[in-house]
C-alpha cells in the first residue's frame, strides 16, 4: 500500500503543480491530496512536502487556517477568467458552450472566494 499511496501522492502532486499554470486545475485540492498520501506511506515524503518554499505554504495554510493567501485568490481567478473569457469569444463556436464556461468560471470563482483570505 505504501507503493500505492506514493504513486498517487506523486501524481497528485504534478496534477497540483500543473494546477499553478492551468486555470481549471485546482491546486491546493491536490496538495492537499498529495500531503494525506504522503503522511501514511512516507513521514519523509510528508516533511519534505511541507518543507518546499513554494508548496508548503498552501498546504500549511489551508491546513491550519483554511484559508487562501490573497495572491493566491487573485492570480487563480484573473487567469481564469483571462482564459475562459478568451475561450469564449475567440474559440469556442457554440452558444451553449460559450455559457457552460461562464457558468463554469463564476462556480470556481465562487468556490474560491468562499474560503477565508489570508493575508
Amino acid at each position: 500500500m505504501k507503493i500505492l499511496y506514493i504513486t498517487l501522492g506523486t501524481l497528485s502532486l504534478a496534477l497540483g503543480i500543473l494546477g499553478i499554470f492551468l486555470p481549471l486545475l485546482p491546486t491546493t485540492p491536490f496538495l492537499l491530496l498529495t500531503a494525506a498520501l504522503y503522511f501514511k506511506s512516507s513521514p519523509r515524503l510528508y516533511a519534505w512536502l511541507l518543507n518546499q518554499k513554494h508548496l508548503g505554504p498552501y498546504i500549511r495554510n489551508f491546513r491550519e487556517n483554511k484559508a487562501i493567501p490573497l495572491r493566491a485568490k487573485i492570480i487563480s481567478i484573473s487567469l481564469m477568467w483571462i482564459t475562459m473569457l478568451y475561450c469564449v469569444f475567440f474559440i469556442v463556436p457554440y452558444l451553449w458552450v460559450k455559457i457552460l464556461l461562464l457558468i463554469i468560471a463564476a462556480g470556481v470563482t465562487h468556490h474560491i472566494l468562499s474560503f477565508k483570505t489570508l493575508k
